[in-house]
């Protein structure tokens, strides 16, 4: 996420390298980011966490029960500038102002990021448990959207994955379906939404195509949508000042 004067990254599931790289292929530049937030302690979230940190010098931000989960599970190393907040709070940095919402999510003191610079609110709602009480009133703030949409019902039922697992994943801890994440959307007023972009899809439960129909089919053209690649950078996406927040 970058503003005229600001950039910043959220998460540190993949290798330093894969991000260096596909920062690069948009032009830009993974030690120009100020700095980095960590939504959880899962490893596709943090587990380069400490690399990020101490090869490209970049502040980290995450709550001191996510830090401590975080080590418990892996070695990061000496991290030499890190900033913690509560969750639930806001982190005023620069210019903008970052807004932690909790999240029922079976991580540690996990959180989502709406992100603000008092010209527009981006919201990055992933590993959200289910949706939870305050989580519509949210989204109908922002003007733009990165949302969870997990996984297939069918793909998961019929999938490779244990019993154990599949319940978690359906349960009140794990994700958003597809079309859990476009009913919920659905519901909303969205005259603020200038696009929303499907993310954190499962590698073994669903495929861009399908997450994408879904919503389409729920939503049909009322929206703009996009998803996010697993596997290489996606494009960059602006969202424009609405007229609500210019001055």
């Amino acid at each position: 996420m970058e503003t005229k004067s600001t950039r910043l990254l959220v998460d540190a599931g993949i290798s330093a390298r894969q991000a260096a790289c596909r920062l690069a292929a948009t032009g830009r530049e993974i030690q120009a980011v100020d700095a980095l937030f960590i939504s959880h302690d899962h490893s596709d979230h943090a587990r380069s966490m400490g690399t990020y940190h101490r090869r490209f010098d970049v502040p980290v931000y995450a709550t001191e029960k996510t830090l401590q989960a975080i080590h418990r599970r892996s070695r990061q190393g000496v991290l030499r500038e890190v900033h913690t907040f509560r969750s639930g709070s806001n982190i005023h940095f620069r210019e903008l102002t970052i807004e932690s919402v909790c999240t029922p999510h079976d991580g540690v003191d996990g959180v989502a990021f709406i992100i603000d610079d008092g010209l527009c609110r981006l919201g990055i709602f992933t590993d959200l448990g289910h949706v939870f009480a305050g989580l519509a009133e949210c989204i109908e703030t922002l003007d733009a959207i990165v949302i969870e949409s997990n996984y297939d019902s069918q793909m998961l039922e019929h999938g490779p994955y244990p019993a154990d697992l599949k319940n978690r994943i359906r349960g009140p801890g794990g994700h958003l379906s597809n079309l859990e994440a476009a009913e919920l959307l659905a519901t909303l007023n969205r005259n603020n939404l200038q696009w929303v972009c499907l993310a954190h899809l499962s590698e073994k439960n669903n495929h861009a195509q399908l997450a994408l129909r879904t919503h389409q089919e729920i939503l049909g053209k009322t929206i703009p949508l996009y998803v996010a690649d697993r596997y290489q950078e996606s494009e960059c996406i602006e969202i424009l000042p609405s007229v609500s927040n210019t001055p």
